[in-house]
């Protein structure tokens, strides 16, 4: 419990001693120059603070990209959330896309669909996920952006004929942006957030990401020391022909971020194995910064354990003392469900095995959402996930003929799967393949999950075996089908490439109580999950479909899009048109992906009839899903407590 008592200046230090010699003689009280007046109970070891100035940190990196600095900025924001805080995220990508929607998945991995509609980088998928947050696309803040915003205030006339230059109207612009965005609410809560976590993608000295860290240099004096932090993170190598962890790396690296006017205030090491203390005194010396501002994060067994690993080194008491946060040095409640998460994580000895069918299965990253929520479901039930990546191509019979080998081991890794995922994708390569393990699922009675395409694929496959429309297929494929089971939308623009989807957060309203999802989803009658897709079911046949035992038991808010759909007599195999592994958080798992999990590991029926809980012996009392948890639980330090 923690009161607040707003004063002038005159009577503050009389109306201080009395509350705390009279009303509250076991209280610490504590006061500051904006006449804020803070008491912390020792006994419930609890500190909530008034509003204070926005504070920033910005996450740089150095070396090399794909260091981990999103995940750094996720723990980050966990381990400060966890503390009472309200915190927020922000990604700055330098390339000059405009948005993440039009590339290649092997380009930057996944592109993560908000509510909004926003298409942007898959660290925004972390931050919310850690988080549980909802962002926006403004969020993820491009140099495309930056400079189509100053391009058309010039259009405008916005700057009464000067010269635009990078320097002030670019720098000016990404601090504003910043500035603006920090402020928008992204809790359930709708309050202006308190912390701001900004990722600046790429590698110091990059020259497309200049005009970022001059932006951040004058920032840091806008801002003011105190309500400012920079962490850079750097790798620490370490050769195998010495075995000798290297420092001179991120000694460059730090004297590149000085010579562009930023400070680290602290330097996370990335490294493959635990760092020795003679490095970190070496890095400390020669970088310029104490012993306490050298943070090492090696690889770990799973990302679970990263915030972990930065409480551990004292995280939160020096963000406490750097920032002036009113919080205390021990972790909350929900830190220690982290903790527990991660040890639960680290003890799993039964495995479930799913077949991911894609076209993208050479990096891991084109798919991170979905392997987040598969994995987020198979730790609620105590197994860990063996995903197995197979190329649809390899499934096809013409790789038969080309290449016998890799045709029998994709067909290997099919057929010992416990259950099968064929998630969302564009193009007509691989669709035979994945045809074919759809086929395979639904008459060996595998279960089955399809994600937009693979939705859609699971009804052409149907039309051609159970309605023998041989012909059958999306106009995705071919325009001139006979039999178009899929279609595309009326409203789709055939021209332009970006933004023209239908995107973000839609509502699929359940037409029956007869349905395994709308069990899953917690019998709701209506459920509301982010989109991304062109094409949908021609609703014109979904009766020939139905009348064979194919069901579509959701659709959108008027009844003429098909948004779910389920097999009668199978043990799972569902399709959804929406993407739901974009809202699957670690404590809450996806309930499409929690079904898949739950068929392949025969444990479906039971759940449902427990009422969508997980056994005592599954929770341990981290997810949302047992029997004990609840929202005053979850988060102990929230405005509500």
């Amino acid at each position: 419990m923690v009161i607040f008592i707003v004063c002038c200046r005159r009577s503050f230090q009389f109306r201080s001693l009395q509350i705390e010699s009279v009303i509250f003689p076991d209280v610490n009280v504590h006061s500051s120059e904006a006449n804020l007046c803070c008491f912390r109970f020792p006994a419930q070891g609890v500190c909530m603070c008034a509003d204070f100035p926005m504070k920033y940190i910005l996450v740089t990196g150095g070396v090399i990209s794909g260091i981990g600095k999103g995940i750094i900025a996720s723990s980050i924001g966990t381990i400060l959330k966890s503390c009472g805080l309200r915190v927020t995220a922000i990604k700055i990508d330098p390339y000059i896309n405009i948005d993440a929607g039009t590339f290649s998945p092997y380009e930057h991995g996944e592109v993560f669909v908000l509510n909004d509609g926003g298409e942007v980088d898959l660290d925004l998928g972390n931050y919310e996920r850690f988080l549980d947050i909802s962002l926006y696309k403004d969020n993820n803040i491009t140099t495309g952006k930056i400079y189509q915003h100053v391009i058309n205030k010039e259009r405008h006339g916005d700057y009464l004929g000067k010269t635009v230059q990078v320097v002030p109207h670019i720098t000016d612009a990404v601090q504003e942006w910043v500035m603006n965005q920090a402020k928008v609410p992204v809790d359930d809560d709708k309050k202006e957030p308190q912390i701001c976590v900004i990722e600046l993608g790429g590698t110091i000295g990059d020259i497309e990401g200049m005009p970022f860290v001059e932006a951040f240099r004058q920032f840091q004096f806008k801002a003011k020391r105190e309500n400012f932090c920079n962490i850079h993170v750097s790798l620490v190598p370490q050769p195998n022909a010495t075995g000798e962890q290297k420092t001179k790396p991120t000694q460059n690296s730090v004297r590149a971020l000085r010579g562009l006017g930023l400070s680290p205030d602290l330097i996370v090491c990335r490294s493959a194995k635990p760092i020795e203390m003679a490095v970190k005194e070496k890095i400390s010396m020669f970088c310029h910064v104490e012993p306490e501002q050298v943070i090492f994060i090696h690889d770990v067994s799973s990302t679970y354990r990263v915030p972990i690993l930065l409480e551990e080194q004292g995280i939160i008491k020096y963000f406490k003392q750097r920032l002036n946060l009113p919080i205390d040095d021990q972790p909350s409640d929900l830190l220690m469900k982290w903790k527990k998460m991660a040890c639960r994580y680290e003890r799993l000895l039964k495995v479930c095995s799913i077949a991911l069918v894609g076209k993208y299965t050479k990096l891991s990253d084109c798919y991170a959402s979905v392997f987040k929520a598969l994995e987020h479901s198979a730790l609620a039930i105590n197994y860990k996930l063996d995903l197995m990546y197979i190329d649809s191509i390899e499934l096809e019979r013409s790789m038969e003929a080309e290449n016998s080998v890799k045709y029998h081991q994709a067909w290997h890794k099919l057929c010992k799967a416990d259950g099968i995922l064929v998630p969302g994708g564009f193009g007509i390569r691989g669709t035979e393949g994945k045809l074919q393990a759809i086929s395979w699922a639904r008459t060996k009675k595998k279960p089955f999950l399809g994600v937009c395409l693979g939705m859609q694929l699971a009804v052409v496959e149907f039309a051609r075996n159970c309605l023998n429309w041989e012909d059958a297929n999306s106009t995705e494929f071919d325009p001139d089908t006979k039999n178009p089971v899929v279609i595309d939308m009326p409203e789709h623009n055939p021209g332009d490439m970006g933004g023209t989807m239908r995107l973000g957060k839609r509502r699929t309203v359940f037409k029956t109580e007869n349905s395994v999802l709308r069990k899953l989803y917690g019998d709701e009658m209506f459920v509301e999950e982010r989109h991304r897709h062109r094409y949908e079911v021609n609703p014109e046949l979904t009766h020939c479909f139905e009348e064979k035992g194919l069901k579509f038991v959701g659709h959108d808010t008027e009844g003429n899009r098909m948004e779910i759909i389920e097999l009668e007599n199978h043990p799972y195999f569902v399709g959804v048109q929406f993407h739901p592994e974009f809202s699957s958080r670690p404590m809450k798992p996806s309930p499409p992906y929690l079904g898949l999990l739950l068929a392949a590991t025969g444990t479906l029926n039971a759940y449902l009839q427990r009422g969508c809980k997980l056994s005592p012996s599954n929770s341990d009392s981290y997810s949302d899903l047992s029997d004990d948890s609840s929202p005053e639980k979850e988060f102990p330090y929230s405005d509500t407590s």
